[in-house]
């Protein structure tokens, strides 16, 4: 599987995927920091990470695959939502805590 498959197969795996630098317990950037403690606030118990300092082909080929060129990326049902401050604007807007809800039932 080339990478572009793999990065398609992980957003498809989860509604929530959150591409960042680090970890949501050990962010490497104030910007993924920011990411996830705005999906926690709009209630994301189900939050799918993957660390892109830990694999430097998806590192390299995410930009390309979603035509957004920083990090983090998030992802909900598929679609690229956006990065930091498009998640903060839509938990600021009661939007992300909506899309989220409708994510996160068993």
């Amino acid at each position: 599987m080339n990478v572009m498959e793999r990065l398609q197969a992980e957003i498809e795996r989860e509604p929530v995927v959150l591409f960042m630098k680090g970890t949501p317990q050990f962010p490497m950037c104030g910007f993924s920091s920011r990411t996830v403690q705005a999906l926690k606030a709009a209630g994301a118990t189900r939050l799918h990470t993957v660390n892109v300092l830990e694999d430097p082909e998806v590192r390299a080929n995410l930009p390309r695959f979603s035509n957004w060129p920083t990090f983090p990326q998030l992802f909900i049902n598929g679609e690229l939502i956006g990065g930091c401050d498009i998640t903060i604007e839509l938990l600021e807007s009661g939007e992300l805590a909506r899309i989220v809800s409708e994510t996160q039932a068993p």
